[in-house]
């Protein structure tokens, strides 16, 4: 009994120490939001509670930060859709169809997926270039479409395996042909895998910054991270008030998609984990 009150205070402890590490930062960033002139690293005045930042974010034409709220959707959602698209595609293909070197396939995508993005960032932006796609969304969606594809077509084959192939057999016993099992059958079983593939695929676009700074220069088609990172004050100083609302703002989306689709995007992660 004794050991097992050791053992229930322990997980407690644990549960209580994980969730305030991954809390903590935030409740922080959102305190320094509400903080009239904030300092990062200073309790001077921090306390102060003002909402002028997030007027100053969210109707200051000058900042353009619904422009880059609005370029970030826009890119992420269609590399996001594209990515979970060609990857259901491959997916299929590779857990249903008899083609050759499937481990070989899905070993060569993930070993691309493993280059660093300073090591192609150079190449891509003469490329960009030369086709005139600078500041433009074709810029960012391409590179960040190859980006996540890999992460995608993993969890979209460990999903699509755990699916019965009896499913397919009756299917094709009723006259579908390979793509009405897939349209008709396969993707409705899997719309908790696709959702989550969707929802970790948006997000790792919406916050990629490296590609964002390179190959965008203006309001038109720069996104969040950048130019929340790109925001200072009149005479040069950072103002981290209005850099940390502006981060709640963009953060507050993706919290309320978690929150609300939670249960679908656990068991669209972890039902790949067991096959049949």
């Amino acid at each position: 009994m004794k050991e097992e009150r050791i053992k229930r205070v322990l997980l407690i402890v644990g549960i209580v120490l994980t969730v305030s590490f991954c809390l903590l930062p935030f409740i922080y960033m959102v305190m320094v939001s509400f903080a009239k002139n904030a300092d990062f690293l200073s309790l001077s005045s921090r306390y102060v509670f003002t909402v002028n930042n997030y007027k100053e974010v969210l109707f200051n034409a000058n900042l353009h930060f619904l422009d880059y709220l609005k370029n970030s959707a826009i890119v992420s959602v269609v590399s996001a859709g594209v990515a979970v698209l060609l990857g259901s595609l491959a997916a299929f293909s590779i857990t249903r169809l008899p083609l050759p070197f499937k481990g070989l396939v899905l070993f060569v995508t993930l070993s691309m997926s493993m280059f660093p993005q300073v090591s192609l960032v150079g190449f891509l932006f003469s490329f960009m270039t030369k086709l005139g796609w600078i500041n433009t969304y074709l810029a960012l969606i391409f590179p960040y479409i190859a980006w996540v594809l890999p992460l995608s077509l993993w969890i979209l084959v460990s999903y699509f395996a755990s699916i019965p192939r009896d499913i397919d057999k009756q299917a094709f016993i009723d006259g579908c042909s390979s793509w009405q099992i897939l349209f008709k059958v396969i993707w409705p079983l899997a719309r908790p895998g696709i959702f989550s593939t969707f929802l970790l695929a948006f997000i790792f676009s919406f916050n990629e910054f490296m590609f964002a700074l390179l190959f965008t220069t203006d309001h038109r088609t720069r996104t969040v991270p950048v130019g929340i990172a790109l925001f200072q004050g009149l005479h040069g100083e950072i103002p981290w008030g209005t850099i940390m609302a502006a981060a709640t703002v963009s953060t507050l989306p993706i919290i309320v998609l978690v929150l609300v689709f939670q249960r679908n995007i656990i068991q669209g992660l972890t039902r790949g984990a067991v096959k049949g």
